[in-house]
């Protein structure tokens, strides 16, 4: 097969990096700007206590197709045991940004160096019906040779990846509706077998990477999405 390589970048790599740089807006966010960008009036300890961030990291797979690390969490932790994650949690004091907590949970997490991870966008935040707010950092990992899975067994049962693509199909899709306040909404269920083994990536996980796959491929999913509307809701009185 023949491969261009832009610096240390195979050229599809290359493209994704320019497409999701021009985005607007443009993502850089810390202490002093996170509030006046989510568009909120947030006190400082919300700030730390009621946010958390995942790392999408994408990379290019054996067959030129674009894929994405994911996570089974461990049957051990307290909330969400055993379900499908990407790697991340709740920012901390020391952590300067969003995108410092996505690559510090990452490296806890599943071994994941910071410096192989070349972050380029984030998307809006997630609100949960909690009040938490979910910041998604997209991260891509140019030499995927270079990452060797370590995952810590305190937080992480298993490391996979899927096609990202997957994620703009009915293939292998089921949906789950719901109800907030009135409004209906489908949560989204993908089944996936990777290593012998079978996941179901849903909820909030799936609806993350359903709007990451539309902004990476510039299209729209197969199947009507009726996101819940407090995801993107995100103002004073929801932190």
């Amino acid at each position: 097969m023949d491969v261009k390589f832009v610096g240390n970048k195979t050229q599809k790599l290359y493209e994704l990096t320019r497409h999701l740089r021009l985005r607007i807006p443009p993502i850089p966010r810390n202490k002093s700007n996170a509030a006046q960008i989510q568009g909120c009036d947030e006190q400082p300890n919300s700030r730390i206590h009621r946010k958390a961030a995942v790392l999408i990291c994408i990379f290019e797979g054996d067959d030129g197709d674009l894929r994405v690390i994911l996570t089974e969490r461990s049957s051990n932790l307290s909330s969400h045991s055993g379900e499908v994650a990407l790697p991340g949690g709740k920012m901390e004091e020391g952590d300067a940004d969003e995108v410092a907590t996505a690559l510090r949970e990452a490296k806890e997490e599943i071994g994941l160096d910071p410096s192989l991870v070349d972050v380029v966008t984030l998307l809006n935040p997630f609100t949960m019906k909690n009040g938490m707010v979910v910041v998604p950092v997209i991260g891509l990992l140019y030499d995927r040779v270079a990452f060797r899975p370590t995952p810590n067994p305190a937080e992480v049962e298993a490391i996979f990846d899927a096609p990202l693509e997957m994620f703009l199909k009915n293939d292998n899709r089921r949906e789950v509706e719901g109800d907030w306040m009135g409004q209906k909404y489908a949560l989204h269920y993908f089944d996936y077998n990777a290593n012998g083994r079978r996941y179901v990536i849903f909820a909030l996980t799936a609806g993350i990477l359903i709007e990451t796959a539309s902004l990476v491929y510039r299209q729209s999913p197969a199947f009507e999405e009726r996101k819940p509307n407090f995801w993107h809701k995100v103002s004073s009185s929801s932190l």
